[in-house]
């Protein structure tokens, strides 16, 4: 890629100022239906923990409404 010039990650061809920082929608709903598919998704490793609480909540006190 030469400097300036940017390209459609999806099909290499120019981007479009409409479509940015894709040449077309199309290209743009490609890449939006890789995300929703999981095919850029982030593998999570062994030690990540989803199911920890936020920090400052502490089970023994009830919340404040």
């Amino acid at each position: 890629m030469s400097a300036g010039k940017q390209s459609c990650p999806i099909c290499d061809k120019p981007v479009r100022p409409e479509a940015k920082p894709f040449c077309s929608r199309r290209c743009a709903d490609i890449d939006l239906g890789r995300w929703l598919g999981g095919v850029y998704a982030i593998p999570a490793g062994p030690d990540d923990d989803t199911s920890e609480r936020p920090s400052g909540l502490d089970e023994s006190s009830p919340e404040e409404v």
